[in-house]
């Protein structure tokens, strides 16, 4: 095992704080060691991180480090973390070779020192073929492989199954039309023997469109018409909006099948501290608290429980020439892993793609928030694809999710409270999105 790594920590730490993927930039750094290494082979270094901070907090990163491997002329920057006594460490998922090399190792179910690289059964992974990272990732690292395959490196690592593997493994063996095939993945054991998911391929689903670009384009579209009567607005997206809600629906149907359900109460308490943390952060949302806090305790009965996506909007799904795919199974991003895995109504989810439409209505409405006219043809958008995927998602779940309106409602609002402290946060231009829709909820419940 090479000693070099141990001497990188001041690069280490420059090198993490410009990393897109890295969420510590808010805390003071005091320390950054290797927990866990691992010497794989083409003088590759498997690394988990632990960064401590002056809060007494910590967090644990992973590091695929290459010694002394080219990194891309576009990636330089971003890719070379430090030089020790002559040797260039880098980050080795932007060198071709060392990313081939762990596809390798799982197509071969390969185990070292712990580290388990464990294929699919009747997998065949693309080992031959060309790798390029993907720039847009945010909390990951995906590495494709030509058209053939995906490989997610998940950076910030806690203890637990991370769902995204999990429910990925369970719908790829179950052969789910609506999620990318799973065809392997890496995983580990912390000192306590608790799982770690560290990372895990996919097919690669080539000539997909995004369903958020694919809906601003229809709403952009509309605004740019600017003559639509009201029973043609969104006439365009209307039907890839009740093939999603199939979709989701069908996915549902899958993991009630694979992993049960059950029967409870929503997590009504959860969604009232959400929305009493966001209203004391944002003076705003006060004289909403009051009605949202009566509808949220409203929808307090019991209803069916299951395993569901957890974060679902149009940006987590793509549409294939054959199919729209659900994709990003990790849950709710800061929440832990034990929340992310619990079972929670599919109306969640169902919920998490109604707001959506409304964010791909209203963002083209940054600019002039007060335009009526564009704000009516706007909710003429969101209202027909809104009522198009509950229309496609009850001819296949048999049941239609408007049929517990107090529930649906119940969800968005506790969405709408996260887009209310997200929104003050990072976009206050946007604020008014939210807290129209919270209006709307608040004044017309269910009505779509």
């Amino acid at each position: 095992m090479t000693p070099y790594l141990d001497e990188l920590s001041p690069p280490l730490t420059d090198w993490l704080s410009r990393q897109r993927w890295y969420a510590g930039r808010a805390r003071t750094v005091t320390s950054v060691r290797a927990a866990a290494r691992t010497s794989l082979p083409g003088d590759v270094e498997h690394a988990l991180l632990r960064v401590g901070y002056a809060d007494a907090g910590h967090d644990t990163y992973q590091v695929f480090v290459g010694w002394d491997r080219p990194a891309p002329p576009a990636h330089a920057g971003g890719a070379v973390i430090g030089t020790v006594d002559g040797r260039t460490a880098s980050d080795a998922l932007y060198d071709d070779e060392s990313a081939r090399g762990l596809l390798g190792l799982i197509q071969d179910d390969s185990t070292v020192d712990g580290l388990r690289f464990v294929p699919e059964p009747g997998a065949q992974l693309p080992v031959h073929a060309a790798s390029r990272v993907v720039d847009a990732e945010q909390s990951n690292t995906s590495v494709v492989f030509d058209a053939e395959a995906i490989l997610k490196v998940f950076r910030r690592v806690v203890p637990g199954v991370n769902p995204d593997l999990e429910l990925s493994r369970v719908l790829g063996r179950a052969h789910s039309p609506h999620t990318a095939a799973l065809l392997g993945a890496i995983e580990g054991t912390d000192p306590d023997g608790q799982p770690l998911s560290l990372g895990m391929v996919t097919q690669f689903a080539p000539n997909a469109a995004e369903g958020w670009a694919m809906a601003l384009t229809s709403a952009r579209d509309l605004f740019a018409a600017g003559d639509l009567h009201a029973d043609e607005v969104g006439g365009d997206f209307a039907g890839e909006a009740h093939r999603l809600g199939e979709a989701v629906a069908s996915v549902h149907q899958t993991l009630a099948q694979e992993l049960g359900e059950q029967v409870g109460p929503p997590p009504v308490p959860q969604m009232v501290s959400r929305l009493d943390a966001a209203a004391a952060e944002v003076p705003a949302l006060a004289g909403y608290v009051r009605g949202a806090r009566e509808s949220l305790l409203g929808a307090r009965e019991p209803t069916p429980l299951q395993r569901i996506h957890g974060d679902l909007h149009l940006g987590q799904v793509l549409r294939t020439p054959e199919h729209w795919l659900l994709i990003d199974f990790e849950g709710e991003p800061g929440q832990p892993m034990e929340a992310r895995r619990r079972p929670d109504s599919p109306l969640r989810d169902v919920a998490g793609m109604l707001r959506s439409f409304d964010y791909a209505a209203y963002q083209l409405l940054v600019n002039q928030p007060d335009d009526e006219q564009l704000g009516t043809r706007a909710q003429e958008w969101a209202g027909r694809n809104r009522n198009a995927f509950c229309d496609g998602y009850a001819a296949v779940a048999g049941h239609d999710p408007r049929a517990q309106p107090a529930l649906l409602v119940a969800y968005e609002l506790d969405k709408v409270a996260y887009e209310v402290a997200y929104e003050a946060r990072h976009r206050p231009g946007w604020l008014w999105i939210p807290l129209r829709s919270i209006r709307r909820l608040l004044s017309t419940g269910v009505e779509l």
